[in-house]
């Protein structure tokens, strides 16, 4: 843009309409809206009429700054000119009064247009979506169908991501055919929205077999099928993907290791993490030395997270010494992190810091240092936290801060006052209060206050398996063999099954999971004969297994 300025002010000796909208298309289309503007002032304080080639730009630059009063100026101007029933400047209304919440606005400069083409009702429909008006975006799809306009690859690819929005699979399965009928499903954008539109359902296989039948595929593909498989919850899929898509030599962005981190940390595939980090720093992404952009500090996080979550607070406060800007998130996933590990100085530390940098602690804070309290057994400055949360710093405590506070009163064996606070805290309790209370009584074997949680637990959420074990393993303690058979027939008659324990170990060739008595792994069978050797050994020196 500095060479076309260059040029505009110096070797064009007649500036005139085309000048001026080339210049102006120039900054909108390269995100400098505000200079862009500007041009428009200059060319208006020159003299220079506008022409319709000028106004859409122009309301696009207006939308992006946020000015509305200029963008009702534009309007007039376009009506004096006699240029807005134009179908670009009408759609560029449309849209811009849609962005700014003018919903009136935008209806009548739709209502008044005398031809209403398939661009002007996408920008309707696109529009709608964007403010998350979904049922209007939709019903405004119906109107489009029913006056006879043919949709397009664009009015499928706007529709498809409301209907992602909204998780309507159904609907998503009736475009998809009609986009087969049409012949759009082999364009990459509209695959690549229906991938989306089946991640966000939960259909994992049918997005893979979008995302599989796309021979050119681009880093929407990959990012879509990558962050469908996180958000699912397939961890170990999302890694292989994204190794995958490394092999096929494809450069992930920003957005590629923002859905993949969160894989590691689940996994604690630290190994994994510090690759992808590596990565990300030969490649120049998240620089920490320089970090002036949001995105940055965004990235920076999601590394920093990753490392506290698998355990490597040096890693992660590394990370963190290096960022020139941080936020209050950056600070909680210090606190989370240094609590999680029971390091309750340093997480206090960490708050300490958090409030000399003059930045206000949210709830994520306070649920943070509150855990960290627990698992350090800091029982009189989780209590004053939880005093002054409200008067000190203006958060209003939540039912995870009382929770916390009753898990640490209950690790420290004070199960009464845990007990106390669950019953009169000003939020009704909820199934996790009580599992967390109940957890301290089988930890200290108290099976009287466990009766009476257990009751209240099963009142609120009675098909939790977690409820039922944790009584069994109370009463077994006790040695209360009776009790534990009763419970385990009382899961039986409600068809309550605990899900089995899941581990996993990382390796060189990736992520290995197991359940209780897993013989699906590939190389069970060594396994086995590993595991009954060492249990052999174990009984040499006297180990006797607790059944």
């Amino acid at each position: 843009m500095e060479d076309a300025v260059l040029i505009f002010y110096h070797q064009t000796p007649h500036r005139n309409v085309f000048a001026y909208n080339s210049i102006i298309s120039g900054f909108v289309s390269n995100g400098h809206a505000e200079d862009g503007f500007g041009f428009y002032k200059h060319m208006r304080w020159v003299g220079v009429m506008p022409d319709k080639f000028t106004f859409p730009c122009v309301i696009k630059a207006c939308c992006d700054v946020m000015e509305v009063l200029e963008v009702r100026k534009i309007h007039g101007l376009s009506f004096k000119l006699g240029l807005e029933l134009d179908v670009f400047v009408g759609s560029a209304l449309v849209n811009t009064y849609l962005k700014l919440g003018l919903l009136k606005e935008a209806q009548e400069v739709f209502e008044e247009l005398p031809v209403r083409d398939v661009v002007l009702w996408n920008a309707m429909v696109n529009g709608y979506a964007q403010i998350a008006k979904f049922d209007e975006a939709l019903e405004t799809f119906r109107k489009m169908g029913a006056g006879g306009v043919v949709p397009n690859r664009f009015t499928v690819t706007g529709v498809l991501s409301v209907l992602a929005l909204m998780e309507e699979l159904n609907n998503g399965r009736a475009i998809h055919g009609m986009a087969m009928k049409m012949g759009y499903v082999s364009g990459l954008a509209v695959s690549n929205a229906l991938i989306d539109m089946y991640g966000k359902c939960k259909c994992i296989p049918d997005a893979l077999s979008i995302f599989e039948m796309i021979d050119n595929k681009d880093i929407f593909s990959w990012n879509s099928i990558i962050s469908v498989h996180g958000q699912c919850g397939d961890y170990d899929g999302t890694l292989r993907l994204f190794h995958r898509m490394l092999g096929a030599e494809a450069q992930p962005d920003l957005v590629t290791v923002t859905a993949v981190l969160p894989s590691c940390s689940n996994l604690v595939a630290l190994m994994h993490g510090r690759q992808i980090h590596g990565y990300m720093i030969v490649n120049g992404m998240g620089k920490e030395g320089n970090n002036e952009d949001s995105d940055d500090a965004l990235v920076n996080n999601a590394v920093m997270d990753m490392y506290a979550k698998c355990g490597s607070m040096r890693d992660a406060y590394s990370v963190f010494c290096k960022m020139s800007r941080t936020d209050v998130a950056s600070w909680n996933i210090m606190i989370m992190g240094y609590g999680m590990q029971g390091y309750g100085d340093e997480a206090l530390g960490m708050f300490s810091g958090l409030c000399d940098a003059q930045m206000k602690p949210d709830e994520v804070t306070f649920v943070g240092i509150l855990s960290a309290c627990s698992h350090a057994g800091f029982v009189r400055q989780g209590r004053e936290f939880l005093t002054l949360m409200k008067p000190k710093y203006g958060v209003d405590p939540t039912i995870e801060h009382y929770t916390c506070v009753i898990d640490m009163l209950g690790r420290a064996g004070q199960l009464e006052e845990a007990y106390e606070l669950a019953r009169t805290m000003p939020i009704e309790a909820n199934p996790v209060v009580w599992r967390a209370l109940l957890a301290a009584c089988r930890l200290h074997g108290n099976a009287e206050l466990a009766d009476i949680a257990v009751q209240q637990v099963l009142n609120l959420d009675p098909g939790h398996c977690g409820n039922y074990v944790l009584m069994s393993n109370i009463y077994g303690v006790k040695g209360q063999y009776e009790e534990v058979v009763e419970i385990r027939h009382a899961m039986r008659q409600q068809n309550v099954k605990k899900t089995p324990g899941c581990s996993w170990i990382e390796l060189k060739n990736g992520v290995h999971t197991f359940i209780t008595r897993d013989m699906n792994h590939r190389e069970a069978y060594l396994i086995y004969v590993a595991l009954n050797s060492l249990t052999a050994r174990l009984h040499e020196y006297g180990y006797m297994p607790d059944l």
